[in-house]
């Protein structure tokens, strides 16, 4: 479609009540792509807001596709003077009063298309990038720039420009509705049974009424994975209540934390349930008490029970003839000790694990006037002595060791002696020779 419209002579062009003021078709900026992308619209005209409802804009391609990127709502208005809209998935899409999602971008569609501002089926405005039939010259990639409105009638080109945000701009009047009343607070999850053995059926979620007051059900939902599912009933107070998972199932085994969310009917989550990784078969995950500080106390459990007040089994139930084994957590059969038993007469020695016989012991009993010796195991004659039969004597005593003593000093003496005469012999004979002489 060219651009600009076509007017009579006589007519003087005007801007139309909502017209499209500026486009950008987003560029690949430091390795972003469609950073920047934008449309910002304005009204011709200050004064009461503007209706919305049956607005629309959309874009056609070269090749004669058209693509609507928005339809604005019923009770939508313009209360500002302009409104900015952004593509979703692109930078900044958070400052933009409408987002718009598609899966043609401005740049996806080559840089080279016409954008269309109608209400209902009559065009209000347009803008043409084609480069033919008095169309704007196609974008490039390379040379970032924005179209930017002159006059009714033509847009200029701009190498940067910021658009005109006003959050408060674009309004949603909303219906007025009855007020929903909270239906199910008081309701908790107490267990869950997500790893099945065989069939998905024995996926259950149990729910707990801990209000004094029975619960209404109806209207409230169980949230996984941001599909919604039913509950329905009516639940006494301190009472149980099994959900099947008959509409949805959930991951037997998460690798990271499962998370289910209880809705109340007035949107608020009363209650998360997360069970993490490590479910086992023929297992349920339960709330089994409360901790010193108040928070829920949950743990796995070998005795699942659906619909009844839940039971800490810390290790499956084995079957007949075999035993738990604490450690693995498996079932084993039972170690068995025998204990040996002796014959008569023989004692189990615990150091050998072997029977011996019990010693006899037997005490020997000796005649009057004997008694028994320990040492030999005989029979010796007791010795009395009553002065009669032994006369006294007295006799003398020499400590020998005193004369050896003696002895010893003697020998010492003669040795010396000895040393002295055979040291001086000389001069004791000089002396004997000269005495010899005088007495002659």
């Amino acid at each position: 479609m060219p651009f600009p419209p076509v007017f009579a002579e006589t007519m003087e062009p005007e801007y139309p009540e909502i017209f499209i003021y500026a486009i950008n078709p987003g560029y690949t900026i430091d390795g972003v792509s469609n950073t920047g992308e934008m449309i910002e619209l304005r009204r011709s005209k200050p004064g009461d807001p503007i209706s919305l409802a049956g607005l629309s804009i959309g874009y056609t391609n070269t090749s004669g596709e058209s693509t609507t990127l928005i339809e604005f709502p019923e009770n939508s208005w313009l209360v500002g003077e302009s409104i900015l809209l952004r593509l979703a998935s692109s930078p900044g899409s958070e400052l933009a009063a409408v987002n718009y999602k598609t899966t043609k971008t401005f740049r996806g569609i080559g840089f080279s298309a016409s954008l269309d501002l109608k209400r209902g089926e009559e065009i209000l405005d347009v803008i043409c990038w084609t480069g033919k039939n008095n169309c704007y010259p196609a974008f490039k990639s390379a040379t970032p720039k924005v179209l930017l409105r002159d006059s009714p009638t033509s847009f200029i080109e701009v190498e940067s420009y910021m658009p005109d945000y006003d959050e408060k701009s674009f309004f949603i009047k909303e219906e007025e509705k009855e007020e929903i009343k909270s239906q199910c607070k008081g309701l908790v999850f107490s267990e869950i049974l997500s790893y099945y053995e065989e069939l998905q059926s024995e996926q259950f979620i149990e729910l707990y009424n801990s209000a004094e007051e029975q619960i209404l059900m109806d209207g409230c939902t169980l949230e996984y994975k941001n599909k919604s599912y039913p509950l329905q009933g009516i639940l006494k107070p301190e009472s149980y209540y099994k959900r099947v998972l008959y509409d949805f199932s959930i991951t037997k085994n998460p690798t990271n934390i499962g998370i289910v969310s209880l809705i109340d009917t007035t949107g608020e989550v009363l209650d998360k349930l997360e069970y993490p990784n490590g479910q086992k078969k023929a297992t349920s995950y339960a709330l089994v008490g409360y901790q010193n500080n108040g928070e829920e106390l949950w743990r796995t459990t070998f005795l699942p029970t659906p619909g009844e007040p839940n039971i800490y089994q810390e290790f499956r139930t084995c079957e007949d003839g075999k035993v738990i084994n604490e450690t693995t957590g498996n079932c084993v059969k039972p170690t068995v000790i025998k204990i040996k038993t002796c014959p008569e007469g023989q004692f189990l020695n615990p150091l050998t694990n072997r029977c011996n016989k019990i010693p006899v012991i037997t005490t020997k009993t000796c005649k009057e006037g004997y008694e028994l010796n320990p040492d030999t195991g005989k029979c010796k004659k007791i010795k009395v002595n009553n002065g009669a039969d032994y006369s006294l004597a007295t006799s003398t005593f020499e400590e020998k060791t005193s004369f050896i003593a003696l002895y010893a000093v003697l020998g010492v003496v003669l040795l010396g002696l000895i040393y002295i005469i055979y040291e001086f012999r000389q001069e004791i004979a000089k002396l004997f020779r000269k005495v010899f002489r005088q007495s002659h």
